[in-house]
């Protein structure tokens, strides 16, 4: 990957002359620690009759194991040798351990000497030791090795991670909060992060694959502290305002932002093709459209033309009746993507957000959640991830039903999908599914840009269609007289769907539609449509200025209302593989002109739903309150009969 206009190299020369340094540490050092606590073996794994103590073996001539006088002495080196229990040799894990560490924190080292260079800090330390600190320096002195320190900290937690990415596997370890974050200086927050780093390593990992997966951990958790610390600090602009690569490694240094090694998750559902999702018309031509959009992001530029131009789907919500097939739509939506992905060659990530992310830990659930959209959003990966039954995973603010967990995944969530530093590159999509999305926070829902209605099978055709498919192969029954599938010809099919809304179909907002087309004639101008849209807001005042993006949003997709050419999907020359520029002309050709019609559809689909939503929740509470007051009356009778 060649470097990008808005990237300086880091040159492996500058990288490796902290070499020594860097070993140097992870050989031995002494730390007293200031906030972090040591951490002990988890009981489980200790057997009766076995030593849990661990070796330390010395890995340089002359070096003294650790000492038993001073606890707090740490020789990294020593401790991921003997993570293994007893092997006397290095495992090749082991040693791949040791060099990810040892050149994360040289880049670490380099970054931190490119910064002092930059702001002058360099110029403060010398003065400082030479005792000519000049007093009314000694403020910006202190705030720029603050800076140094969280500088130094997130490159090495972000180089370690990246380095070690593609040698995780399955196991995972929960290392917990990082405590020992010091941001007196770049060498103190060092010393403080590799001693808590040696204390993990000790307490967790006791075979080479808990290892990799123990420092990966620390890693991900010391970049997620040092960037809440940022947040509050200081004089960082020299560093958040640049950005560096590694050539060696293809690692990219972008501010607080991970550059994860591009990790793919190897999928084990059943996927399916487009003709087995049998109608849902526009839900299943939404996603498939979806599945090609993603496959426009550029890598080098980090962006989409889809989500420049606009038209791109960051976030859309499924909701039907049990049994319409939202599973099938998530399992040929992942298998198209995943598809396209191995055609390309690009790294493609799915993940799950499923009801076994709520903990009852206090914060456990949030972290759940973060880590789901952190490993969805990563830049270096084509991601998809879903949030099934969230009406059940995120907790309604207001419901004394909601437990902590669920509320604290619903902030989360809302955050994430369009908080203020919510950047949508292109790269990845959000599908929440439900079969009661009355249930969800009205927040929640209106940060879903597009809405599929999973409507299932409707006609008669589609019955049919749907009976053959699930039938199988093992009988000799006669199909009789029908075109199988004819129905689930797409193109026809969704122009049919898209027509069916130039009237609304819920009550409420007919007779809304109704009302203002009397009053002003047809909706046929910029004015009379905004006089329909205050029309809908005053019969429902959820419906915000977030509901007019969102409808804005859903009008540019359909002026994106064509499929890339199957053939540019099957030959990554033709599209995939071509530079950004190009790919954005390519698509731009393919654009077509907004018209009222798209319009007024649009505007009658999303408002349809959230009249449909208010509809089921209202009924739901009345439903509810008949049962309670039926329970009052029997509980009133009972108790007079008990008295009589």
């Amino acid at each position: 990957m060649s470097l990008t206009s808005d990237q300086m190299e880091l040159r492996e020369e500058d990288i490796r002359k902290h070499y020594d340094a860097a070993a140097a540490m992870l050989e031995g050092f002494d730390h007293t620690p200031r906030i972090g606590k040591g951490k002990e073996k988890p009981a489980e794994e200790k057997s009766a009759g076995i030593g849990t103590r661990r070796r330390f073996r010395a890995t340089t001539p002359g070096l003294v194991t650790r000492s038993t006088a001073r606890p707090e002495g740490v020789q990294l080196l020593a401790t991921i040798e003997a993570a293994d229990g007893e092997d006397p040799l290095v495992s090749p894990a082991q040693a791949t351990v040791m060099a990810s560490v040892r050149r994360a924190v040289a880049i670490a080292l380099a970054v931190a000497e490119n910064y002092g260079d930059a702001t002058g800090l360099a110029d403060l330390k010398r003065a400082n030791l030479e005792g000519a600190l000049a007093a009314d320096r000694k403020n910006e002195f202190s705030e720029l090795l603050t800076a140094e320190a969280l500088i130094t900290l997130h490159v090495f937690g972000n180089a370690s991670a990246f380095l070690l990415g593609p040698h995780l596997t399955e196991v995972s370890v929960e290392v917990g909060e990082v405590q020992e974050v010091l941001t007196d200086n770049g060498q103190l927050a060092l010393h403080g992060a590799l001693w808590e780093l040696d204390q993990d390593i000790a307490a967790f990992a006791g075979d080479d694959a808990r290892l990799v997966a123990t420092v990966s951990a620390y890693a991900e958790q010391l970049m997620e502290k040092v960037t809440l610390r940022a947040q509050n600090a200081g004089r960082l602009g020299p560093f958040t305002g640049a950005s560096w690569k590694v050539e060696a490694d293809d690692f990219a240094i972008r501010g607080f932002t991970p550059a994860r090694s591009a990790k793919g998750s190897t999928l084990t559902m059943t996927f399916k093709q487009p003709h087995e999702v049998v109608g849902n018309h526009i839900a299943k031509y939404q996603a498939l459209r979806l599945s090609k959009m993603l496959m426009a992001y550029d890598f080098e530029l980090r962006l989409n033309p889809f989500a420049e131009l606009g038209g791109f789907i960051f976030t859309f919500m499924g909701d039907g009746m049990p049994g319409t097939g939202k599973t099938t739509l998530i399992q040929m939506m992942a298998g198209l993507i995943k598809g396209y992905c191995d055609n390309a060659g690009y790294p493609f990530r799915y993940q799950n957000l499923s009801t076994e992310s709520i903990d009852s830990y206090q914060g456990k659930s949030a972290q759940n959640a973060k880590a789901f959209i952190n490993n969805v959003i990563d830049p270096s990966v084509i991601g998809f991830g879903t949030i099934d039954d969230i009406d059940q995973l995120a907790g309604k603010r207001g419901d004394r039903q909601s437990s902590a967990g669920q509320l604290e995944i619903t902030a989360v969530l809302m955050e994430s999908f369009a908080g203020a530093n919510t950047v949508v590159r292109g790269n990845c999509t959000f599908g929440m599914f439900s079969n009661y999305p009355e249930n969800v926070d009205d927040a929640l829902r209106q940060r879903a840009g597009a809405r599929f209605l999973v409507d299932g099978p409707q006609t008669r055709d589609d019955y049919i269609d749907i009976l053959h498919l699930l039938m199988g192969k093992n009988h000799d029954i006669p199909l009789g007289a029908h075109e199988l599938y004819a129905a689930q010809e797409i193109k026809t099919a969704v122009a049919r769907s898209f027509e069916s809304h130039n009237q609304p179909h819920e009550d409420g907002l007919l007779r809304v539609y109704e009302r203002v087309e009397k009053d002003i004639g047809r909706l046929d101008t910029i004015a009379k449509l905004g006089t329909y849209l205050k029309g809908i807001q005053e019969a429902d005042e959820r419906f915000t200025g977030r509901s007019i993006k969102n409808i804005t949003d859903a009008v540019k997709v359909r002026a994106m209302d064509f499929e890339l050419p199957d053939e540019w999907m099957e030959d990554p020359a033709l599209f995939l593989l071509k530079g950004y520029d190009e790919k954005r002309g390519m698509i731009e050709e393919l654009r077509k002109p907004i018209t009222v019609e798209m319009v007024i559809q649009e505007i009658n689909r999303y408002a349809d739903s959230e009249f449909r939503y208010a509809d089921k929740s209202d009924e739901v509470a009345i439903e509810q309150m008949v049962r309670e007051f039926g329970r009052s009356e029997e509980a009133k009778r009972r108790y007079l009969e008990s008295k009589g």
